[in-house]
């Protein structure tokens, strides 16, 4: 395999124009966007939009005025189009965290016979802590239940309430079969709430397809939204008439500026709100929707298969004999839309390559992760981004003392 050859795919792709939306840095290739995405470069004018005109001179009046209030819903509507969820049974509001809470919350309320929340080992750890802490705060013999990835169906019984998975593993992309998982849990009763943060915008989601019933995801990721971007969540129609959300802020109210003093929760999906939105940041938000709207996901997937499959044949063409094991599957079926890698000395190599320009980022306790956003990222940028990992690794240049010094964000 050439550059030359990756050029030619560069020149065939559909996806190419996409690139120039975005405000890349020159001299960086930039693999880490299923961390946090780029900036695109429609951004700061609508930022300096809502600062100047709708805050600066609109002032309150733009709650109404501006629209406002209804920032959340619009959003959120588009981002439903991204992940199959029907009008109305998504939200746009605080981080995927909180979310996470009201969900599960919401699901051990669904499901009061039973007191299991089961997930897998592997999972994001602030998943596993907001279950902890959910459960330790309940206090009535509520509990997290941790398995291997390929035990999870096997591991449903009658005490499961929910079941609480990330669709794309963040450490390895290691990517679950969302309608058969979703399948066997509903066989044993339970409900199914799944994680898309490194879904959204980046795989194939059908949400409704699927017969979720709950779903999480951020908006800083593959959405671009910026850091900190609020976040969504999903509840299927099913469960709209009757979920009962353990957070009850004054604009999940049914008339929140009637300001009755008992709570009265809104119909529907705006039951899920709390406070109030984040102006700014939710106008960010858009803007990276918008984009990842432009762009049909069947050809994203298509690229993202073959960009993550071209990384990790580069890798070992060219990086063989330097102890890199792939720890994302190979079955492109099963993976997200990143490449992992495992080495013993994967911090400072990745801080030597970040030095170098090649942003990724390192997962404790062995891993080298590199996303991929096909959005942006050139075929090209495979070539060159391994060609420099080919020489860090051959040079020794990652042993230096002060790649080996810990950030506080890896």
């Amino acid at each position: 395999m050439t550059r030359d050859e990756l050029a030619t795919l560069d020149a065939a792709d559909p996806l190419a124009p996409m690139r120039d939306r975005f405000a890349m840095p020159e001299g960086v290739i930039y693999l880490d966007g299923n961390s946090l995405g780029p900036m695109p470069k429609a951004t700061p004018a609508r930022i300096a939009a809502v600062v100047a005109q709708e805050w600066g001179q609109g002032l309150i009046r733009s709650w109404n005025d501006a629209g406002w209030m209804d920032l959340p819903g619009r959003i959120a509507a588009k981002i439903a189009g991204l992940v199959g969820a029907p009008s109305g049974t998504m939200m746009v509001a605080d981080s995927t965290s909180v979310n996470l809470f009201k969900l599960l919350g919401a699901a051990l309320a669904a499901r009061s016979g039973r007191h299991v929340i089961l997930s897998e080992r592997g999972n994001f750890p602030t998943d596993l802590y907001i279950a902890e802490g959910l459960a330790a705060l309940l206090d009535r013999g509520h509990m997290l239940r941790l398995v291997g990835a390929d035990e999870i169906a096997g591991a449903v019984d009658d005490d499961t309430a929910v079941v609480m998975l990330t669709h794309v593993n963040y450490h390895t992309g290691a990517m679950f079969d969302m309608n058969a998982v979703t399948a066997a849990v509903h066989a044993k009763g339970a409900l199914m709430l799944w994680d898309l943060a490194h879904s959204a915008g980046a795989v194939p989601v059908d949400l409704a397809a699927a017969g979720a019933d709950l779903a999480v995801g951020c908006g800083y990721k593959f959405l671009n939204g910026g850091p900190g971007a609020p976040a969504f969540l999903y509840v299927a129609e099913h469960l709209l008439p009757t979920v009962r959300f353990p957070l009850t802020g004054w604009l999940g109210h049914a008339a929140p500026f009637a300001f009755e003093r008992s709570y009265r929760p809104a119909s529907g999906i705006a039951a899920a709100f709390v406070g109030s939105p984040p102006i700014l940041s939710m106008s960010a938000l858009e803007v990276g929707v918008d984009i990842a709207l432009e762009a049909p996901m069947a050809l994203v997937r298509e690229k993202s298969v073959r960009q993550t499959a071209l990384f990790a044949d580069l890798v070992a063409q060219e990086c063989g004999g330097h102890g890199l094991v792939k720890a994302s599957p190979d079955d492109a079926a099963r993976r997200g839309s990143q490449i992992c890698f495992a080495h013993p000395e994967a911090y400072p190599i990745m801080q030597a390559l970040i030095a170098r320009g090649v942003i990724g980022d390192f997962r404790a306790p062995d891993i080298l992760r590199f996303g991929v956003t096909p959005l942006y990222l050139r075929y090209v940028d495979l070539w060159d981004a391994v060609a420099v990992l080919r020489d860090v690794l051959a040079s020794g240049e990652w042993q230096q003392e002060m790649f080996r010094a810990r950030r506080k964000v890896t």
